[in-house]
């Protein structure tokens, strides 16, 4: 059977015939300004929103508008889990003074109040990362590729490759491999490899053989 697109809504097959209702390739449900997603990256969800932009997005990201400064970006590959958030920029109040409280977004004419906040950093996820049901990833928090964000973790700042992360707040318990071995792995991003080729190459991007996977690149 050829590996699905990551145009396909419903990418996991059942035994008994039909679709898993609550796992979707991201790219194939997710229009929205703000967001960008790599192919392949995938939610699983119990309880999962319609198959619509604004069902997924608002799920996902609930306080990322159209019309936000900061954006969303996910990369390839990357697995979602039941209950994770992105809490992005636009959820944040100031909190640099006295009050945090937003008087700008009641009664309109929000641009330009003093009680607005004025930085609005991206959030980034790199590739092959695996996040862990109920996580919440904060507003500016940058996720090396290849990292494991264990369940429940609240995760900020930047988080090098391959890192294991959990708890709240995040730290890291360990890295995957060798600072050499994740530099060759980055270099090698078997993610951007053709869907056949990473197909036939299962084995080794899901070994532990950092010198099998580079043998097996196109």
């Amino acid at each position: 059977m050829p590996f699905p697109s990551p145009r396909e809504i419903h990418p996991v097959a059942l035994p008994g015939g039909g679709r898993h209702p609550g796992t979707v390739f991201l790219s194939a449900v997710i229009d929205h300004p703000r967001i960008e997603i790599g192919a392949y990256s995938y939610a699983s969800d119990r309880d999962p929103p319609p198959d619509t932009s604004d069902g997924w997005a608002g799920r996902l990201a609930p306080h990322l508008y159209s019309f936000s400064p900061e954006r969303l970006v996910i990369g390839r590959f990357c697995q979602i889990a039941h209950g994770v958030r992105f809490i992005t920029a636009s959820a944040n109040h100031r909190h640099d003074g006295i009050s945090s409280f937003p008087f700008a977004i009641f009664g309109g004419g929000a641009e330009g109040r003093p009680s607005m906040p004025t930085r609005f950093p991206d959030t980034v996820i790199g590739n092959d990362v695996w996040i862990g049901e109920g996580a919440m990833v904060l507003p500016g928090a940058r996720i090396g590729s290849g990292c494991i964000l264990g369940a429940g973790a609240v995760v900020r700042g930047e988080i090098p490759p391959y890192s294991v992360v959990v708890g709240n707040p995040a730290r890291i318990v360990r890295r995957r491999f060798a600072e050499a071995e994740i530099a060759r792995l980055l270099s090698v991003a078997w993610w951007d490899w053709p869907i056949e080729r990473i197909v036939e190459a299962e084995a080794a991007i899901c070994g532990g053989d950092v010198d099998a996977l580079a043998a097996a690149a196109p």
